[in-house]
Formats: C-alpha cells, structure tokens, sequence
C-alpha cells in the first residue's frame, strides 16, 4: 500500500493549511517563502484537490472514483464529493474526538477497535449513513491508549450531525452532513473545474 512519508508540518506549509485542520497542534516555525510568480489557474485547482486529499489521507485512483460517484448523484458534484469524504468511517471517528488525527483514526479502524450498528469494521474507507451507531469495541474501552485521547481531544467541538457519549466512546449520525456543516477549507468548485476538463 502506498503510505506518503512527506512530514505533516512541511506539507501544510506548502499547501498553504493550518496543522489544527487535521488535528496537530504544532506549529511551524519556519514560514513558506513564496516566490512573486502568478500560479495558474491549473496551479489552483491542482492544490485544491491537493489539500482535499491531503486532509481525508485520500491517494489519486480512490479519489478520482469518489469524483466520479459524486458526479452520477443528484445535485452539486462538488458538495456531493465533499460530504462523500466527510462520510468516511476513518473521518467519523476523528470528528468523533475518538481519535487525535485522522492518520490515527484509520489506524484506529484498521486494527478492528470500531463497530457500526454492532458490527467490526477495518475498511477506512467505508461510508456510514444516517442511524448508524458507532462504537469503541467494549474490549478497547478502559485502554490508556483511549484515556489519553479523550483527554487531549475531547474539548474539540462535535459537529452538530453527529450524537456523541464521550463516557461511552460511542456515537450516532444524525444525519449526513450538508457542504455549511463541512469546515474544511477547501474549494471544492476548483477540484470539480479540474476533473471536467
């Protein structure tokens, strides 16, 4: 599997993103020396979808096939592709606090420490829908590991579409998210003028 190795801070700073988006609370010291050159206009719909993936840890072929899924469905491509991403099991339980970054809520998924509606799921990819419950499995509960998260991530705001029991490590979506709810700083018109091309 494809693993991008390209240090957090530096790859924030060259996209132009706050480490807070994806749940650091560093800051670089060094500051991004841009040169006067005008970027194209390929040049902003190319960083755009840059960040998105960036943000959801999303690599190119899934990313394009969430586009594409996006562009059969009724209504904005764009909005459809952006409350896809945020549907994601792995962005859940970060969005949950369950988990410090989305790089540890995949890994969170991956080692079979999440069930939706009762059932383990590894796939961080998988979409969940509105009623699904999700849940730390009972065995992983009282682990330190969990102690320590809700300690440093469990003043992060929930967003209003989804139901959270912090005691419980357990949560619901209420419903899917709307583009308003989505507080990802990305312009999602530029990724779909990309792939339209």
């Amino acid at each position: 599997m494809a693993v991008n190795r390209v240090p957090v801070l530096k790859r924030c700073r060259s996209l132009g993103l706050e480490p807070a988006v994806l749940g650091y609370d560093k800051k670089s010291k060094r500051s991004l020396t841009r040169s006067n050159r005008k970027v194209s206009e390929y040049g902003l719909q190319l960083r755009e979808k840059q960040k998105a993936k960036f943000i959801y840890g999303v690599l190119e072929k899934p990313f394009r096939n969430y586009y594409e899924k996006a562009d059969r469905q009724k209504g904005m491509t764009g909005e459809n592709l952006m409350i896809m991403l945020e549907s994601r099991l792995d962005n859940v339980i970060f969005r949950l606090a369950f988990a410090r970054t989305r790089r540890e809520a995949r890994q969170i998924v991956d080692h079979k420490q999440v069930t939706v509606n009762g059932k383990v799921v590894n796939i961080p990819s998988y979409l969940v829908k509105a009623g699904d419950v999700i849940e730390i499995r009972e065995s992983k509960k009282d682990s330190v590991r969990y102690k320590e998260i809700i300690e440093t991530a469990g003043g992060r705001i929930v967003p209003a579409w989804l139901d959270c029991d912090q005691e419980n490590l357990k949560g619901t979506v209420k419903a899917l998210p709307t583009r308003e709810e989505i507080d990802v700083p990305v312009d999602e018109m530029l990724i779909v003028e990309l792939y339209s091309k």
